[in-house]
């Protein structure tokens, strides 16, 4: 992973369009048709990712800690929605992120998302160990 001064201020952007089978009614988790929050961390996972692809070693990756949320809007089906993040903070390996979601200029959600830098290959061993142990 790069130097910490390198990462902070790194932005990824993603973009969705909101389809009948991102709302909380297709998931199971509401009866309004309006896009459910689970779609809404998923796209702001993602830019978290896309801003961290140029700051990591190849055979590194980041895995989530943390992630806290709030909605500030509904969006409904065919709502194109862009999600922003930055990074804040990065200590040891754990990277802080500001996450914004965005349909044109009305916000949508916001969040502040934590992840883990891990070298892939001693990650997924450590887990498939831990998995035989269990």
């Amino acid at each position: 992973m790069k130097p910490a001064q390198e990462i902070i201020g790194t932005v990824g952007l993603t973009v969705m369009s909101v389809r009948a089978g991102d709302t909380s009614v297709a998931i199971g988790i509401g009866d309004l048709p309006i896009v459910s929050q689970s779609q809404l961390m998923n796209l702001m996972e993602h830019a978290t990712i896309i801003s961290m692809s140029e700051h990591l070693d190849p055979e590194e990756t980041t895995i989530p800690i943390s992630f806290e949320m709030i909605m500030l809007s509904p969006a409904s089906i065919g709502a194109e929605l862009r999600a922003l993040s930055r990074c804040i903070e990065v200590e040891n390996r754990e990277l802080t992120f500001e996450c914004e979601v965005y349909e044109g200029e009305r916000q949508v959600a916001a969040a502040q998302i934590k992840r883990s830098a891990v070298e892939r290959v001693s990650f997924l061993a450590r887990t498939a160990a831990q998995s035989l142990i269990s």
